[in-house]
């Protein structure tokens, strides 16, 4: 049987990582560090720099108490070892407490340090500071920040803990522990990466998410990455005054249709394939008569009498693009998720079909 203390362990394991890195139920649950400081915290709404200084502060300090919360409830878990008495304890869990005493003792003296002079120590001041004024103080640039915020016309996206914000002057980045701020009139934003997602867990459908590397003319602004949606692709550039350069040469999907698109090509291709007889001459598709046909319609998603799909009798006259645009416009667009899953009639002759019976010509 599991022993207490080994249960202990991975529940708190378990608890930590998800304390450090929340999913949607703890949001939802409130088990954040914005939930539970929020009194400390403030509005973010109302003070958006100030709000993250000390979100940030305070969520070093949370994280840095995890390992000796361990230690406390491993007291209780496995009394046997005898930790509640450091000197009866073995050596290796009394080298343990001593680091998990100094993890948040360490993290107090840098959050002391921090908030000497006005906060004037703390990294996000130094850096929003380059931004001000020789007659004015960082209190002046936080202060330009939290009324364009404020705004409903600034972009925003990403989960909680890796927000990307930009408004009419400035490019936000949130993280776990900071907020990377520039200054839009000083910035070159550079496409360095593109990733392909088949499936999104959450809806169902497929994703292309490009990191932009937000790079200051200001050297002493560090440069840094965010990530979005291609579908968010358009909008942020809208609220963005200098261009993005693609460096890497990525092919940017900026609709559902064209995730869906190359999910489609991809899926067809691990359909069974269709050998075309000898006496057939392919056509060019009579969608876009660039390419000869080069998929035909064959049911191999059941028995042949069986489900809602039929069999179609058409000679191959599409090719995979053109077949994979007919079958996103017949579905319903508010419910993307159901897209793949969905069956759609023959462009020719009606059949029903779903993505299973789409083969490639070979």
């Amino acid at each position: 049987m599991e022993s207490p203390a080994a249960a202990f362990t991975l529940a708190y394991v378990v608890l930590a990582v998800c304390f450090v890195f929340p999913p949607d139920e703890f949001h939802s649950a409130g088990l954040t560090v914005q939930s539970l400081l929020g009194g400390w915290l403030g509005s973010e709404d109302a003070a958006f720099v100030q709000y993250h200084l000390r979100r940030g502060t305070g969520t070093l300090l949370a994280h840095a108490l995890l390992p000796l919360g361990y230690y406390v409830g491993m007291c209780f878990a496995a009394p046997e070892k005898q930790l509640c008495s450091f000197y009866q304890a073995p050596d290796s869990w009394r080298i343990f407490f001593m680091l998990a005493v100094v993890a948040p003792t360490v993290a107090g003296l840098l959050v002391y340090y921090w908030s000497q002079n006005d906060w004037n120590n703390h990294p996000l001041v130094r850096m929003i500071s380059l931004y001000a004024l020789p007659q004015s103080g960082w209190r002046a640039v936080a202060s330009s920040i939290n009324t364009e915020f404020r705004r409903i016309d600034k972009f925003a996206t990403g989960a909680p803990g890796a927000r990307v914000i930009v408004t009419d002057t400035w490019i936000m980045k949130v993280t776990t522990y900071s907020l990377h701020v520039a200054q839009q009139q000083d910035i070159h934003l550079t496409v360095v990466d593109s990733r392909q997602h088949e499936l999104l867990p959450d809806s169902n459908m497929p994703a292309q998410f490009l990191t932009i590397r937000v790079a200051s003319i200001n050297p002493h602004v560090k440069s840094f990455d965010i990530r979005l949606n291609s579908t968010e692709y358009g909008e942020l550039r809208e609220k963005l005054h200098a261009p993005i350069r693609n460096a890497a040469n990525v092919v940017i999907h900026q609709s559902l249709s064209d995730l869906f698109l190359e999910t489609f090509t991809t899926m067809v291709e691990m359909n069974q394939t269709y050998a075309v007889p000898s006496n057939q001459e392919l056509e060019p598709c009579i969608g876009c008569m660039q390419i000869n046909a080069n998929v035909k319609l064959l049911k191999n998603c059941q028995e042949p009498h069986e489900g809602e799909c039929q069999q179609c009798y058409c000679r191959p006259m599409w090719c995979v693009t053109c077949m994979g645009k007919w079958f996103a416009s017949r579905q319903d667009q508010q419910h993307p998720e159901t897209w793949l899953s969905s069956h759609v009639p023959c462009p020719t002759c009606r059949a029903k079909f779903c993505i299973l019976d789409v083969c490639v010509i070979r």
